[in-house]
């Protein structure tokens, strides 16, 4: 019994100690992750995107020719929220107006269709009608002289909204701003920028003013382009050119390809913040 008792206090206090150990240590963490499916049942696995506007939904200056900043946004919610599919289609068309936008709302039978079955809407409006509008006041001296041509955009753009919710009562609409292309070379003339953010301030307005209509203001990130060591381009004689490296070098007007990145940014970052409306399953809501 005494050899019996020599072994088995040593096997008895080393269970003992074990256990306290084992009390105190937290436990291992599983290697493996929970499967996304199970941690996101209450997401839609398949969602739709619309885009619907003029050349920068088209995606001109895109030099991947996949269409701007829509399928950057679409790919990168589908990582963001491991989803199966984001479905996108592209009803851009360069040059468009805010009136020509509107009229195409009206007849376009295959885009009503799509945005009835929308999950999210972009809409890029508004470039055009300040081109326009600067060509009709070419010698104007205040930006006050804008202020007419604001209203009538303003309107148009009133009116696309509204035509969105009779096809889409519950799809948010994410309205893009417009920006400065020319600030870099025409710093100078401040009016131009101040007719420019009253734009952006009239598009702000009207989204806060409508139901699930959210203003992403892109200005600030295109028109003065990313720092760099050297931006000029002295081959066009004495008065050198500043170029914006974000824009597309064949028209320094639309974004280049980096320039689509910041904008994808931007709207895909609004769309996260507001993802109850578009993620979510109904049963959910």
């Amino acid at each position: 019994m005494k050899k019996i008792y020599v072994w088995l206090i040593p096997l008895v206090a080393a269970v003992i100690s074990f256990a306290g150990l084992a009390f105190f240590i937290p436990k291992a963490q599983p290697r493996l992750k929970a499967d996304p499916q199970t941690q996101n049942q209450h997401y839609k696995q398949t969602v739709h995107f619309v885009a619907v506007g003029d050349s920068l939904t088209q995606g001109v200056g895109d030099e991947t020719d996949r269409g701007g900043f829509v399928p950057l946004v679409a790919d990168s919610l589908r990582d963001e929220y491991s989803l199966s599919t984001v479905q996108t289609e592209n009803y851009g068309v360069s040059g468009e107006r805010s009136d020509q936008i509107l009229k195409r709302l009206k007849k376009d039978t295959d885009l009503q269709r799509s945005l009835e079955s929308s999950d999210m809407i972009t809409l890029t409006v508004g470039g055009n009608d300040l081109l326009q509008a600067f060509q009709k006041n070419i010698t104007a001296t205040s930006a006050k002289k804008f202020d007419g041509s604001i209203k009538k955009y303003q309107k148009n753009v009133e009116k696309i909204i509204e035509k969105i919710r009779e096809l889409n009562t519950q799809a948010p609409i994410y309205l893009v701003g417009i920006y400065n292309p020319y600030y870099l070379n025409f710093s100078d003339i401040k009016e131009m920028q101040e007719v420019v953010d009253n734009w952006n301030d009239a598009s702000e307005e009207l989204a806060k003013d409508s139901t699930n209509v959210f203003f992403v203001p892109v200005n600030d990130l295109l028109y003065k382009g990313l720092p760099t060591s050297d931006s000029t381009d002295e081959s066009s004689g004495d008065q050198p050119t500043v170029k914006n490296n974000v824009l597309y070098d064949e028209d320094n007007f639309h974004p280049n390809n980096l320039g689509y990145q910041l904008m994808a940014n931007a709207v895909r970052d609004e769309m996260i913040d507001t993802n109850e409306l578009w993620l979510l399953k109904e049963e959910n809501k």
